[in-house]
């Protein structure tokens, strides 16, 4: 189970047993958008190959609001 937290500079991320961080320019490079409109099942497909996708995609810049 891939675990993603979100903040306002990046995503902190645990992936089978390994933590690491996803910074905010990474991610805006990855995926051509600005950070607080990628979603969080974007930034899942970044960090695994065929993710399992559930519920309704999330853009980053409402979960950091929440």
């Amino acid at each position: 189970m891939t675990v993603l937290s979100f903040d306002d500079k990046g995503v902190d991320v645990e992936y089978e047993g390994t933590e690491f961080r996803l910074e905010k320019s990474l991610i805006e490079d990855a995926t051509g958008k600005s950070y607080p409109d990628v979603t969080d099942h974007e930034v899942l497909k970044i960090v695994e190959k065929n993710p399992a996708l559930s519920g309704e995609p999330r853009r980053i810049g409402d979960i950091i609001r929440a």
